[in-house]
């Protein structure tokens, strides 16, 4: 059977991700256990770069792209790190700074609902929300394995500090050997 006759529930179960459904990681990236990085994460097509092992995805079905929406409040967002493939970022709500390079000022937009950022591979990047309220942004990577975040150092060192590091398998782990 192809898929242009897949039946009706079939294709619900397997390709409608609906937003009311979807559950959210606290935390899905390394970076989430240092403050100013509180973020929800909703896996929507594909786990992307995802270090949470037990993020729900509802579309498994990711070829050649992964997307996901992050929520999260005024001055929150996400450290630097980098991707294997091609990132693109794209407000639904609020007012966004899409930064790259080795700080968030040298290089940085800013962007607003349905604005698009396309952040090559390789580059050190990452986002905050420079808006007066919680605003959503989707994200989408490229590559049906697009890999996991490369960290920068200093965001390793900071959540490891915190009693969190990347375990073999590149997700998530607690040490509980946090410093604080």
């Amino acid at each position: 059977m192809s898929d242009q006759n897949m039946p009706i529930e079939e294709f619900e179960n397997t390709r409608v991700a609906r937003f009311k459904d979807l559950k959210s990681s606290k935390l899905p990236l390394l970076d989430a256990v240092i403050p100013g990085c509180e973020r929800e994460i909703y896996n929507i097509i594909g786990r992307g770069v995802s270090e949470d092992r037990n993020h729900h995805v509802p579309i498994t079905d990711n070829q050649g792209f992964n997307v996901c929406v992050v929520e999260c409040e005024p001055g929150k967002g996400t450290l630097h790190h980098d991707h294997e493939t091609i990132e693109a970022f794209m407000p639904l709500s609020g007012k966004w700074k899409i930064f790259w390079g080795d700080d968030e000022d040298t290089y940085h937009v800013i962007v607003e609902k349905f604005d698009t950022v396309s952040v090559p591979i390789g580059a050190m990047r990452g986002f905050r929300n420079v808006g007066d309220e919680k605003a959503m942004l989707m994200v989408t990577v490229g590559g049906t394995n697009p890999g996991k975040c490369g960290w920068h150092k200093n965001v390793v060192a900071e959540a490891e500090r915190r009693g969190y590091e990347l375990a073999e398998d590149g997700n998530l782990a607690q040490t509980g050997t946090a410093a604080e």
